[in-house]
């Protein structure tokens, strides 16, 4: 582990401790590292977009419209190699949320849910990608 020291305007140091407070951070420390964190993830995302990732795929959709429930299935099944898990809620009478966990091939994720979102009576589609060799790591080490 490194250490290393910065300064900040006063201000710019209470908008931090208003972020910390806000957000549960413990320290200064742990919320530097969890922003470098998710700073240097978009960056990855950015620069390789081809490589290995993780993502949720969230959407809302019209459970009425025409076959639309049976085109999802049949799109999730095709791209079963990417899919880990789904969860579908009912949020009323006639709309409800799924969450697809995918992993996989970036651009292959990126398809398959651009694919899902594009279909007539899906609303509110978001991918969040985190990129990555999620999972290759087999040596992870917990530190007290």
């Amino acid at each position: 582990m490194q250490r290393f020291t910065i300064s900040l305007q006063d201000s710019l140091a209470q908008e931090f401790d208003a972020f910390m407070a806000r957000t549960g951070h413990s320290n200064r420390s742990e919320a530097i590292r969890d922003l470098l964190l998710t700073h240097l993830g978009r960056q990855r995302e950015a620069t390789q977009a081809m490589g290995p990732c993780v993502a949720n795929l969230s959407y809302v959709y019209d459970h009425h419209e025409r076959e639309l429930a049976e085109r999802l299935a049949r799109l999730q099944h095709a791209h079963h190699h990417l899919t880990i898990a789904t969860t579908h809620v009912h949020l009323d009478h006639s709309r409800c949320l799924e969450t697809v966990m995918l992993k996989g091939p970036a651009e292959q994720v990126r398809q398959f849910a651009n694919q899902l979102m594009a279909e007539r009576g899906v609303h509110h589609g978001q991918l969040n990608v985190v990129m990555g060799q999620v999972g290759a790591d087999t040596h992870h080490h917990h530190h007290d």
